[in-house]
């Protein structure tokens, strides 16, 4: 039986599961950071919680047994996808990363890019008052400096501080429709959007709200891949990966 590890958290790792469970001779396991209180049904083996960094990733992959390692972890959790890829090299267990393809402006967008939340945080005095911050929980404190700003943060768990002080948070969990988005934008009279290149349909319906009302979007760009590590776009890649890689 072949043991598949994957790194999850994401909706594409979900689907991979499902996929990967229903199939004989395989069995696969999805790792969960655990960041999330509820992070919703995974078919298959779950594990909770870090190893340890690279070298306790290392260790898990020869005590378990894994034959192949998917990180489909989020396109910003860098340090996870790092770990990854020195663990493989060390294991030699083949490794693929599944990434679903970044966001691209279209005609009427009006994106400001930023290298990461510190730049883009720099960027909002000149363009708005009200601020849609769709960042996450975390990492609130590149924008903790910025007063005369109302920020609307919007997270699936109650962000952590510290936060700037006119902050307003929203927890709520997508896909959000863009009936959704525009409503929320219009309600809380929102002049700029900040989110990140996270990619994928679930959360893109801000910035067909944000074209169709006009309003700049700061897009926080990815952080790079490793260098010399395999990536696929979807979950069929990363299913025609793992037949390559099982022979």
């Amino acid at each position: 039986m072949s043991h598949i590890l994957i790194l999850g958290g994401t909706t594409e790792a979900r689907r991979l599961a499902a996929d990967l469970a229903a199939r004989a001779g395989v069995r696969v396991t999805t790792s969960l950071a655990g960041r999330v209180a509820r992070p919703g049904a995974v078919d298959g083996d779950v594990r909770i919680g870090g190893f340890g960094g690279a070298e306790g990733l290392a260790a898990w992959l020869r005590e378990h047994r894994v034959d192949a390692l998917v990180d489909a972890t989020h396109p910003f959790a860098a340090s996870i996808t790092a770990n990854a890829a020195h663990a493989a090299a060390a294991t030699g267990v083949p490794a693929v990363v599944l990434r679903r393809p970044g966001w691209r402006p279209g005609p009427g967008d009006r994106w400001h890019e930023a290298a990461s939340l510190a730049e883009a945080a720099a960027l909002l005095p000149g363009l708005g008052h009200r601020v849609l911050l769709t960042t996450g929980r975390l990492g609130l404190a590149a924008f903790a400096h910025l007063t005369g700003l109302h920020f609307v943060v919007r997270s699936v768990e109650p962000p952590e501080p510290p936060m700037p002080p006119d902050t307003e948070v929203l927890l709520a969990r997508g896909p959000f429709t863009e009936a959704d988005e525009t409503e929320l934008l219009r309600e809380r009279r929102i002049d700029v959007v900040v989110t990140k290149d996270s990619g994928g349909e679930a959360t893109a319906a801000k910035l067909i709200a944000a074209r169709t009302l006009g309003l700049p979007v700061v897009v926080v760009r990815r952080p790079p891949l490793p260098d010399g590590v395999t990536a696929v776009p979807d979950v069929a890649g990363a299913l025609e990966w793992l037949r390559l890689a099982r022979g």
